[in-house]
Protein backbone atom coordinates (compact mmCIF):
# COMPACT_ATOMS: atom_id res chain seq x y z
CA UNK A 1 0.00 0.00 0.00
CA UNK A 2 1.47 3.15 -0.61
CA UNK A 3 2.02 5.75 1.54
CA UNK A 4 2.34 9.53 0.40
CA UNK A 5 1.87 13.10 1.91
CA UNK A 6 0.63 15.91 -0.36
CA UNK A 7 3.45 18.62 -0.97
CA UNK A 8 3.00 22.16 -1.12
CA UNK A 9 2.02 23.41 -4.78
CA UNK A 10 4.00 26.42 -4.00
CA UNK A 11 7.56 25.36 -5.39
CA UNK A 12 4.11 17.39 0.72
CA UNK A 13 4.22 4.96 9.16
CA UNK A 14 5.00 3.90 12.63
CA UNK A 15 2.35 5.04 14.97
CA UNK A 16 1.66 8.40 14.95
CA UNK A 17 1.87 8.92 18.95
CA UNK A 18 -0.45 11.90 19.79
CA UNK A 19 -4.43 11.49 18.45
CA UNK A 20 -6.50 15.27 18.82
CA UNK A 21 -8.16 13.58 21.59
CA UNK A 22 -5.30 12.29 23.45
CA UNK A 23 -3.58 16.06 23.35
CA UNK A 24 -6.91 16.99 25.32
CA UNK A 25 -7.09 14.26 28.11
CA UNK A 26 -3.02 15.32 28.26
CA UNK A 27 -3.68 18.71 28.97
CA UNK A 28 -6.22 18.01 31.19
CA UNK A 29 -4.24 15.78 33.36
CA UNK A 30 -1.60 18.62 33.14
CA UNK A 31 -4.20 21.47 34.38
CA UNK A 32 -5.21 18.98 37.63
CA UNK A 33 -1.83 18.36 38.32
CA UNK A 34 0.33 14.66 38.27
CA UNK A 35 1.44 12.34 40.72
CA UNK A 36 4.34 14.25 42.39
CA UNK A 37 4.91 15.97 39.40
CA UNK A 38 7.29 12.89 38.31
CA UNK A 39 6.65 13.08 34.78
CA UNK A 40 8.64 10.05 32.19
CA UNK A 41 9.95 11.84 29.34
CA UNK A 42 10.55 10.37 25.98
CA UNK A 43 13.39 7.65 25.85
CA UNK A 44 14.38 6.36 22.22
CA UNK A 45 14.60 3.15 23.21
CA UNK A 46 15.41 1.25 20.42
CA UNK A 47 13.25 -2.09 20.81
CA UNK A 48 10.87 -1.89 18.08
CA UNK A 49 11.72 -4.28 15.90
CA UNK A 50 10.78 -3.34 11.78
CA UNK A 51 9.47 -0.23 13.31
CA UNK A 52 6.46 -2.64 15.21
CA UNK A 53 6.01 -1.63 18.96
CA UNK A 54 6.99 -5.02 20.75
CA UNK A 55 5.08 -6.99 23.92
CA UNK A 56 7.99 -6.01 26.07
CA UNK A 57 7.01 -2.43 25.56
CA UNK A 58 3.64 -2.95 27.74
CA UNK A 59 6.10 -4.72 30.86
CA UNK A 60 8.57 -1.53 30.57
CA UNK A 61 6.01 1.13 30.46
CA UNK A 62 3.53 -0.48 32.84
CA UNK A 63 6.39 -1.11 35.15
CA UNK A 64 6.37 2.45 35.65
CA UNK A 65 2.93 3.71 35.86
CA UNK A 66 1.09 4.95 38.93
CA UNK A 67 -2.24 6.46 39.05
CA UNK A 68 -2.41 9.69 37.47
CA UNK A 69 1.04 9.57 36.43
CA UNK A 70 1.94 10.90 32.83
CA UNK A 71 4.23 8.96 30.81
CA UNK A 72 5.01 10.03 27.39
CA UNK A 73 6.43 7.26 25.06
CA UNK A 74 9.53 7.55 22.90
CA UNK A 75 8.68 9.51 19.99
CA UNK A 76 7.35 7.73 16.97
CA UNK A 77 6.78 8.33 13.17
CA UNK A 78 3.37 9.77 11.70
CA UNK A 79 0.95 7.23 10.58
CA UNK A 80 -2.53 7.41 8.87
CA UNK A 81 -5.09 4.93 9.30
CA UNK A 82 -6.56 6.09 5.91
CA UNK A 83 -4.39 4.48 4.08
CA UNK A 84 -1.35 6.15 4.91
CA UNK A 85 -2.58 9.75 2.48
CA UNK A 86 -1.26 13.01 3.97
CA UNK A 87 -2.34 16.33 3.25
CA UNK A 88 0.77 18.53 3.63
CA UNK A 89 0.61 22.80 3.30
CA UNK A 90 -0.59 24.22 -0.39
CA UNK A 91 -0.43 27.89 -0.65
CA UNK A 92 -3.95 29.00 -1.57
CA UNK A 93 -4.06 32.57 -1.08
CA UNK A 94 -7.18 32.67 0.54
CA UNK A 95 -6.50 34.03 3.90
CA UNK A 96 -7.96 37.44 3.98
CA UNK A 97 -5.65 40.28 4.95
CA UNK A 98 -3.90 37.12 6.72
CA UNK A 99 -6.41 36.04 8.81
CA UNK A 100 -7.62 32.39 7.77
CA UNK A 101 -11.56 32.57 6.75
CA UNK A 102 -14.33 29.96 7.28
CA UNK A 103 -13.92 28.59 3.72
CA UNK A 104 -10.58 26.72 4.98
CA UNK A 105 -12.78 24.82 7.44
CA UNK A 106 -14.85 23.51 4.21
CA UNK A 107 -11.34 22.98 2.49
CA UNK A 108 -9.54 20.91 4.72
CA UNK A 109 -12.59 18.91 6.32
CA UNK A 110 -12.88 17.60 2.97
CA UNK A 111 -9.54 16.03 3.10
CA UNK A 112 -9.52 14.92 6.46
CA UNK A 113 -10.17 10.86 7.43
CA UNK A 114 -10.08 9.48 10.65
CA UNK A 115 -6.75 9.55 11.86
CA UNK A 116 -5.12 11.16 8.46
CA UNK A 117 -2.75 13.68 8.88
CA UNK A 118 -3.57 17.16 7.23
CA UNK A 119 -0.27 19.74 7.07
CA UNK A 120 -1.79 23.36 6.72
CA UNK A 121 -0.61 26.05 4.20
CA UNK A 122 2.55 27.91 4.81
CA UNK A 123 1.51 30.59 7.99
CA UNK A 124 3.43 33.68 8.65
CA UNK A 125 5.25 34.02 11.69
CA UNK A 126 5.37 37.56 12.02
CA UNK A 127 3.78 40.48 10.55
CA UNK A 128 8.07 40.94 8.81
CA UNK A 129 7.27 37.26 7.30
CA UNK A 130 4.42 38.01 4.21
CA UNK A 131 5.50 38.17 0.85
CA UNK A 132 2.43 36.90 -1.01
CA UNK A 133 -1.19 38.34 -0.57
CA UNK A 134 -3.90 36.56 1.49
CA UNK A 135 -1.51 34.05 3.33
CA UNK A 136 -2.49 33.27 6.68
CA UNK A 137 -0.56 34.32 9.52
CA UNK A 138 -0.16 33.14 13.98
CA UNK A 139 1.21 35.78 15.21
CA UNK A 140 -1.36 37.16 16.39
CA UNK A 141 -4.70 36.48 18.85
CA UNK A 142 -6.66 37.07 15.75
CA UNK A 143 -5.43 34.46 14.18
CA UNK A 144 -5.33 31.84 16.55
CA UNK A 145 -9.52 32.44 17.28
CA UNK A 146 -9.77 32.29 13.51
CA UNK A 147 -7.89 29.21 13.28
CA UNK A 148 -10.01 27.35 15.86
CA UNK A 149 -13.06 26.27 13.78
CA UNK A 150 -10.87 25.18 10.81
CA UNK A 151 -8.91 23.08 13.30
CA UNK A 152 -11.64 21.78 14.67
CA UNK A 153 -13.66 20.70 11.26
CA UNK A 154 -10.44 18.75 10.87
CA UNK A 155 -10.87 17.36 14.29
CA UNK A 156 -14.25 16.48 13.97
CA UNK A 157 -13.37 14.28 10.92
CA UNK A 158 -11.08 12.38 13.10
CA UNK A 159 -7.84 13.97 11.46
CA UNK A 160 -4.42 15.00 12.97
CA UNK A 161 -3.42 18.51 12.03
CA UNK A 162 -0.38 19.96 11.45
CA UNK A 163 0.99 23.81 10.05
CA UNK A 164 3.71 24.87 8.45
CA UNK A 165 5.16 28.01 9.42
CA UNK A 166 7.80 30.25 7.81
CA UNK A 167 9.35 33.49 7.15
CA UNK A 168 9.88 34.76 3.16
CA UNK A 169 12.55 37.19 3.82
CA UNK A 170 13.82 38.92 0.98
CA UNK A 171 10.78 37.03 -1.35
CA UNK A 172 8.65 40.08 -0.29
CA UNK A 173 7.88 43.76 -1.25
CA UNK A 174 7.76 47.11 0.69
CA UNK A 175 4.01 46.46 0.36
CA UNK A 176 4.03 43.57 2.23
CA UNK A 177 6.57 44.93 5.33
CA UNK A 178 4.85 46.88 8.29
CA UNK A 179 5.51 50.53 7.55
CA UNK A 180 6.88 49.96 4.37
CA UNK A 181 10.03 48.95 5.55
CA UNK A 182 12.57 47.00 3.51
CA UNK A 183 12.35 42.74 3.80
CA UNK A 184 14.89 41.30 5.54
CA UNK A 185 17.31 38.28 5.08
CA UNK A 186 20.42 37.00 5.58
CA UNK A 187 21.98 38.79 2.99
CA UNK A 188 21.35 42.19 1.24
CA UNK A 189 21.14 41.00 -2.34
CA UNK A 190 17.63 40.65 -3.83
CA UNK A 191 15.85 38.54 -5.89
CA UNK A 192 15.91 39.85 -9.21
CA UNK A 193 13.55 42.48 -10.07
CA UNK A 194 10.61 40.82 -12.03
CA UNK A 195 11.66 37.29 -11.06
CA UNK A 196 7.79 35.26 -10.96
CA UNK A 197 6.01 38.62 -12.36
CA UNK A 198 7.36 40.65 -9.19
CA UNK A 199 8.87 43.51 -8.69
CA UNK A 200 10.87 42.38 -5.56
CA UNK A 201 12.46 44.93 -2.95
CA UNK A 202 15.87 45.02 -1.75
CA UNK A 203 16.17 43.34 1.26
CA UNK A 204 17.91 44.55 4.72
CA UNK A 205 20.48 42.32 6.39
CA UNK A 206 19.56 40.80 9.44
CA UNK A 207 22.06 42.08 12.21
CA UNK A 208 23.54 39.08 14.20
CA UNK A 209 21.63 40.60 17.14
CA UNK A 210 18.89 40.47 15.94
CA UNK A 211 18.54 36.98 14.57
CA UNK A 212 17.81 35.48 18.54
CA UNK A 213 14.21 37.86 17.92
CA UNK A 214 13.30 36.07 14.35
CA UNK A 215 14.20 32.45 16.74
CA UNK A 216 11.40 33.90 18.72
CA UNK A 217 8.98 34.75 16.32
CA UNK A 218 8.89 30.97 15.15
CA UNK A 219 8.54 30.01 18.83
CA UNK A 220 5.86 32.00 19.93
CA UNK A 221 4.00 30.91 16.53
CA UNK A 222 4.72 27.21 17.58
CA UNK A 223 3.15 28.59 20.56
CA UNK A 224 0.29 29.98 19.26
CA UNK A 225 -0.14 27.08 16.90
CA UNK A 226 -0.63 25.03 19.62
CA UNK A 227 -2.84 27.03 21.38
CA UNK A 228 -5.10 27.24 18.35
CA UNK A 229 -5.61 23.25 18.51
CA UNK A 230 -2.60 22.03 16.09
CA UNK A 231 -1.34 19.02 17.09
CA UNK A 232 2.06 19.74 15.51
CA UNK A 233 4.29 22.28 12.91
CA UNK A 234 5.71 21.89 10.34
CA UNK A 235 9.01 24.61 10.03
CA UNK A 236 9.09 25.73 6.21
CA UNK A 237 12.85 25.83 5.48
CA UNK A 238 12.42 25.30 1.56
CA UNK A 239 11.94 27.00 -1.33
CA UNK A 240 14.19 30.19 -1.10
CA UNK A 241 12.59 31.28 1.73
CA UNK A 242 14.49 32.73 4.74
CA UNK A 243 15.37 29.88 6.35
CA UNK A 244 17.23 28.75 3.09
CA UNK A 245 18.31 32.28 2.34
CA UNK A 246 20.37 31.20 5.16
CA UNK A 247 21.36 27.77 4.30
CA UNK A 248 22.65 28.37 1.39
CA UNK A 249 26.10 29.60 0.22
CA UNK A 250 25.13 31.36 -3.14
CA UNK A 251 22.82 33.50 -0.78
CA UNK A 252 24.10 33.94 2.27
CA UNK A 253 27.11 35.83 2.03
CA UNK A 254 27.87 36.33 5.73
CA UNK A 255 30.64 36.98 7.70
CA UNK A 256 29.52 35.86 11.05
CA UNK A 257 28.90 33.01 12.86
CA UNK A 258 25.74 32.34 10.24
CA UNK A 259 27.40 32.47 7.56
CA UNK A 260 30.48 30.97 6.01
CA UNK A 261 30.88 27.57 6.73
CA UNK A 262 28.43 24.89 6.29
CA UNK A 263 27.82 24.81 9.80
CA UNK A 264 27.39 28.60 10.44
CA UNK A 265 25.32 28.82 7.75
CA UNK A 266 22.92 25.91 8.99
CA UNK A 267 22.99 27.54 12.70
CA UNK A 268 19.70 29.60 12.04
CA UNK A 269 17.39 26.92 10.90
CA UNK A 270 18.86 24.15 13.89
CA UNK A 271 18.45 27.49 16.47
CA UNK A 272 14.81 27.40 15.42
CA UNK A 273 14.32 23.85 15.50
CA UNK A 274 15.84 23.85 18.88
CA UNK A 275 13.32 26.53 19.81
CA UNK A 276 10.59 24.65 18.91
CA UNK A 277 11.36 21.21 20.36
CA UNK A 278 11.73 22.49 23.97
CA UNK A 279 8.30 25.03 23.11
CA UNK A 280 5.94 22.62 22.13
CA UNK A 281 8.04 19.54 22.48
CA UNK A 282 9.90 17.31 19.50
CA UNK A 283 6.84 14.98 18.58
CA UNK A 284 5.04 18.15 17.60
CA UNK A 285 7.79 19.41 14.99
CA UNK A 286 8.69 18.46 11.57
CA UNK A 287 10.91 20.10 9.14
CA UNK A 288 10.79 20.84 5.11
CA UNK A 289 13.98 21.52 2.86
CA UNK A 290 15.08 21.69 -0.84
CA UNK A 291 19.19 21.71 -1.06
CA UNK A 292 18.50 20.78 -4.43
CA UNK A 293 15.73 23.78 -5.58
CA UNK A 294 17.23 26.73 -7.00
CA UNK A 295 13.73 28.48 -6.61
CA UNK A 296 14.18 32.25 -5.98
CA UNK A 297 17.51 31.92 -6.82
CA UNK A 298 18.85 29.82 -3.64
CA UNK A 299 21.34 28.02 -4.81
CA UNK A 300 23.88 26.10 -2.95
CA UNK A 301 27.22 24.74 -4.76
CA UNK A 302 27.09 21.44 -2.64
CA UNK A 303 23.74 20.93 -2.14
CA UNK A 304 24.16 16.71 -1.25
CA UNK A 305 26.91 18.15 1.96
CA UNK A 306 24.29 20.31 2.58
CA UNK A 307 21.36 17.62 2.90
CA UNK A 308 23.75 14.83 4.83
CA UNK A 309 24.80 17.50 7.41
CA UNK A 310 21.45 19.19 8.29
CA UNK A 311 19.83 15.17 8.09
CA UNK A 312 22.55 14.02 10.98
CA UNK A 313 22.34 17.64 12.53
CA UNK A 314 18.44 17.16 13.04
CA UNK A 315 19.03 13.75 15.07
CA UNK A 316 20.14 15.65 17.73
CA UNK A 317 16.63 17.03 18.68
CA UNK A 318 14.55 13.86 17.91
CA UNK A 319 11.84 15.63 15.18
CA UNK A 320 8.72 14.03 13.92
CA UNK A 321 9.50 13.91 10.18
CA UNK A 322 12.29 15.35 7.54
CA UNK A 323 10.69 16.20 4.50
CA UNK A 324 12.83 16.69 1.04
CA UNK A 325 12.09 17.81 -2.03
CA UNK A 326 14.17 15.46 -4.90
CA UNK A 327 16.43 17.45 -6.97
CA UNK A 328 14.05 16.95 -10.32
CA UNK A 329 11.89 20.00 -9.15
CA UNK A 330 13.61 22.86 -10.29
CA UNK A 331 12.03 26.07 -9.17
CA UNK A 332 8.73 25.57 -10.02
CA UNK A 333 8.92 22.99 -12.80
CA UNK A 334 9.38 18.99 -12.23
CA UNK A 335 11.41 17.61 -14.91
CA UNK A 336 9.70 13.80 -15.65
CA UNK A 337 11.50 10.98 -16.54
CA UNK A 338 10.96 7.55 -17.56
CA UNK A 339 8.18 5.86 -15.37
CA UNK A 340 10.57 3.77 -13.80
CA UNK A 341 13.40 5.73 -12.97
CA UNK A 342 14.35 5.31 -9.53
CA UNK A 343 15.66 8.14 -7.56
CA UNK A 344 18.72 8.21 -5.60
CA UNK A 345 20.06 11.50 -4.14
CA UNK A 346 18.12 11.52 -1.12
CA UNK A 347 19.28 7.86 -0.36
CA UNK A 348 22.51 9.14 1.97
CA UNK A 349 19.58 11.52 3.94
CA UNK A 350 17.25 9.13 4.27
CA UNK A 351 19.74 7.22 6.03
CA UNK A 352 21.12 9.51 7.91
CA UNK A 353 17.99 10.70 9.49
CA UNK A 354 16.44 7.91 12.48
CA UNK A 355 12.77 9.27 12.17
CA UNK A 356 9.91 9.67 9.54
CA UNK A 357 11.99 10.69 6.13
CA UNK A 358 9.48 12.20 3.19
CA UNK A 359 10.57 12.17 -0.25
CA UNK A 360 8.86 15.12 -2.74
CA UNK A 361 8.91 15.86 -6.77
CA UNK A 362 7.50 14.37 -9.72
CA UNK A 363 6.10 10.90 -8.13
CA UNK A 364 3.11 9.76 -9.77
CA UNK A 365 0.80 6.31 -7.76
CA UNK A 366 3.54 3.78 -9.76
CA UNK A 367 6.69 5.98 -8.74
CA UNK A 368 5.45 6.51 -5.02
CA UNK A 369 4.80 2.85 -4.66
CA UNK A 370 8.07 2.49 -6.00
CA UNK A 371 9.84 3.99 -3.74
CA UNK A 372 8.47 2.56 -1.02
CA UNK A 373 8.90 -0.96 -1.99
CA UNK A 374 12.92 -0.27 -2.59
CA UNK A 375 12.91 1.56 1.26
CA UNK A 376 13.77 4.72 -0.13
CA UNK A 377 11.21 6.79 1.92
CA UNK A 378 8.72 6.57 4.86
CA UNK A 379 6.16 8.76 3.09
CA UNK A 380 5.91 9.91 -0.65
CA UNK A 381 4.54 13.60 -0.83
CA UNK A 382 2.28 14.54 -3.60
CA UNK A 383 1.18 17.97 -4.00
CA UNK A 384 -1.33 19.22 -7.08
CA UNK A 385 -2.98 15.88 -6.98
CA UNK A 386 -4.90 16.72 -3.44
CA UNK A 387 -5.42 19.89 -4.21
CA UNK A 388 -8.16 18.35 -6.94
CA UNK A 389 -8.82 15.06 -6.00
CA UNK A 390 -10.09 15.69 -2.28
CA UNK A 391 -10.92 11.84 -2.10
CA UNK A 392 -7.71 11.03 -3.19
CA UNK A 393 -7.58 8.16 -0.71
CA UNK A 394 -10.56 6.36 -1.78
CA UNK A 395 -9.13 6.91 -5.76
CA UNK A 396 -6.36 5.43 -5.14
CA UNK A 397 -7.19 2.46 -2.72
CA UNK A 398 -9.77 1.93 -5.76
CA UNK A 399 -6.78 2.97 -8.40
CA UNK A 400 -9.57 5.36 -10.06
CA UNK A 401 -9.31 8.35 -12.16
CA UNK A 402 -8.08 11.70 -11.22
CA UNK A 403 -9.76 14.67 -11.46
CA UNK A 404 -7.35 16.92 -13.27
CA UNK A 405 -6.46 20.06 -11.65
CA UNK A 406 -6.49 23.56 -13.17
CA UNK A 407 -3.52 25.40 -12.57
CA UNK A 408 -4.77 29.02 -13.09
CA UNK A 409 -7.33 28.66 -10.35
CA UNK A 410 -4.20 27.51 -7.88
CA UNK A 411 -3.63 31.12 -6.06
CA UNK A 412 -6.85 33.09 -6.81
CA UNK A 413 -8.76 34.44 -3.97
CA UNK A 414 -12.13 32.96 -4.83
CA UNK A 415 -13.61 30.79 -1.81
CA UNK A 416 -14.90 28.26 -3.98
CA UNK A 417 -13.43 28.11 -7.06
CA UNK A 418 -10.70 25.78 -7.91
CA UNK A 419 -10.91 25.80 -4.01
CA UNK A 420 -13.81 23.56 -2.60
CA UNK A 421 -15.28 22.78 -5.96
CA UNK A 422 -13.35 19.63 -7.20
CA UNK A 423 -15.51 17.14 -7.49
CA UNK A 424 -15.23 13.69 -5.53
CA UNK A 425 -15.65 10.58 -7.31
CA UNK A 426 -19.24 10.01 -7.22
CA UNK A 427 -20.00 13.04 -8.15
CA UNK A 428 -17.78 13.05 -11.19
Amino acid sequence: MLFVLIAPVSSTVSAFSLHPSALCNTQARIERGLARLIVLAPLTRNRSYGHVPQPHAAVYYSQRTTKGGLLIAEATGISDTAQGIVLAPLTRNRSYNNVPQPHAAVYYSQRATKGGLLIAEATGVSDTAQGYPHTPGIWTKEHVEAWKPIVDAVHQKGGVFFLQMWHVGRVSTYDFQPNGQAPVSSTDKGVTPSLEGVEWSPPRRLRKDEVPGIVNDFRLAARNAIEAGFDGVEIHGANGYLIEQFLKDQVNDRTDEYGGSLENRCRFALEIVEALANEIGSHRVGIRLSPYSDFMEAIDSDPDALGLYMANALNKFNIQYLHMIEPRVVGARVLQGPEDEIPHRLLPMRKAFKNTFIAAGGYNRSKGNRAIADDYADLIAFGRLFLANPDLPRRYELDAPLNKYNRSTFYISDPVVGYTDYPFLEEA
